[in-house]
């Protein structure tokens, strides 16, 4: 008797046992191996490279979807023009925002980021990217102007040699202090420099918390600028308040002025996390942009000549002290057809993370619940299926029409496109603007290797020789 009350005990699990299997074999994943336990294939990443990294496994698992371990997470990385688009038209439908770890922790309040993240209300995303519109950028060309002359005078002018890649940070992160916090006071700039540094060398390494690690040194430096950012906030929220300010003379002051549809101000948190982001991509992916067209420009000089060529009819028709305009920034026509090729061949920034948020199907694979997901411009930008000859510099394929949609995205796409596409491409051609008129460019180390940290970086900073023009 006991034997049979057992088996009717257990029957139903038996079932549910069953069922479940069959339910988790009835789900294809997408091809792809985890790599090492724990470490997964952050080795294999860092080692290759994105693009390599993510061409090998293209060709030896799927063009369209592959999994993967990276940062102690499942992901499945998306591949090509049809997966760009497939998930930039996904979000908020089938994905939400996702940071890595070592970011959140690193940069962001801790115990403000995930509501900061995944329910920003529709008025304050669409504040970001309202102040970051070319409309609203026209008229701050004329200080990033003034700011690359001043740049050039003190950096450059007295040096035959210079490195490029720290003299380009130097200049992005200047230009985003003055023009987001009205910050000139070089001691005051460099208290959120230096610890920045520590943040961006950081922020997408391993997530080990021990003294002497990247990750370690990356939360140190968080901190430090999250309270620098809290102190000024908090001393520029004071002044508005005793002056009635009505108008804001920058962003920040415009974050501490604008209201929700119930009145309410953004928190100090909120504004500091927003501002963060937008220092992260004026230190790290902005400079890596400026470094790689003057790379470009030092290395061919036949796009030189004909970018020097554009921009000097562009000076000549200005007097000596005017400075650009709005109108002399849509003549940059082949200039930003060369910025976009550069951008093509060494975009500064990898990709994007999401997170799912439901279980989906996409080229025949199930993607589970609580993946993350990841785009790349390494799987389009140099695919010969997409643009011929991919590893030859044209800035013809930006004339007409263009690349195909969903294969040139330096800049993501979708909703959570970067706000910052324009604020990039105006600080890009204005810096080639005065560079290109005061200097011919030589690489000093021909065949300098260029390595990957959160953006591609010249291993030697591009050291360049400076010829200035005969006149």
């Amino acid at each position: 008797m006991v034997p049979y009350l057992l088996a009717l005990l257990l029957l139903p699990l038996s079932l549910i046992f069953i069922l479940r299997k069959r339910d988790s074999s009835s789900k294809t994943l997408p091809p792809g191996t985890s790599g090492w336990p724990l470490l997964g294939e952050n080795m294999e990443f860092a080692l290759l490279g994105p693009q390599k990294f993510i061409k090998d496994r293209m060709e030896k698992y799927s063009p369209e979807v592959f999994q993967t371990s990276i940062m102690g997470e499942k992901m499945a990385f998306f591949c090509g023009a049809q997966g760009n688009k497939f998930l930039f038209s996904s979000e908020n439908k089938l994905l939400t925002s996702w940071w890595p770890q070592s970011m959140k922790k690193a940069l962001l309040f801790p115990e403000f980021v995930e509501s900061s993240l995944k329910e920003v209300s529709a008025l304050k995303r669409s504040f970001l990217h309202d102040i970051l519109k070319p409309e609203a950028l026209k008229q701050y060309i004329p200080l990033m102007d003034a700011m690359a002359r001043e740049h050039l005078d003190e950096n450059w002018n007295s040096n035959r040699v210079v490195k490029v890649f720290p003299l380009s940070k130097k200049y992005t992160f200047d230009l985003a202090c003055r023009l987001f916090m009205s910050l000139v006071d070089p001691e005051e700039i460099k208290r959120l420099a230096d610890p920045f540094t520590l943040v961006t060398n950081g922020m997408f390494s391993m997530p080990i918390d021990l003294p002497g690690t990247a990750y370690n040194r990356a939360i140190k430096g968080g901190k430090m600028v999250r309270d620098e950012l809290m102190r000024i906030i908090t001393q520029r929220r004071k002044e508005l308040t005793e002056n009635q300010e009505t108008a804001g003379r920058d962003l920040l002051s415009k974050m501490l002025l604008v209201t929700d549809e119930d009145g309410q101000f953004m928190s100090e948190m909120e504004i500091s996390n927003n501002i963060i982001g937008m220092l992260v991509a004026s230190f790290e992916t902005t400079s890596s942009a400026v470094t790689s067209v003057l790379k470009y420009l030092a290395e061919l000089p036949h796009v030189y000549d004909e970018v020097y060529r554009e921009q000097m009819a562009i000076a000549k028709s200005k007097g000596a002290e005017d400075l650009l305009t709005w109108e002399d920034i849509e003549k940059m026509k082949y200039s930003w057809n060369a910025a976009r090729e550069s951008l093509r061949l060494t975009p500064p920034a990898q990709g994007s993370f999401r997170e799912t948020i439901t279980d989906f199907t996409y080229a025949g694979f199930t993607i589970p619940k609580g993946w993350k997901t990841f785009w790349s411009v390494h799987s389009t930008h140099k695919n010969p299926k997409y643009f011929s000859d991919p590893e030859k510099f044209d800035p013809s394929r930006f004339e007409g029409s263009g690349p195909a949609p969903f294969t040139f995205v330096p800049f993501g796409g979708g909703p959570r496109m970067c706000p910052g596409k324009e604020y990039a491409r105006l600080e890009v051609l204005v810096f080639m603007h005065n560079v290109v008129k005061r200097f011919k460019l030589e690489k000093d180390i021909p065949d300098e290797k260029i390595v990957f940290h959160a953006s591609p970086v010249p291993v030697y900073g591009l050291p360049v020789r400076l010829l200035p023009h005969g006149n």
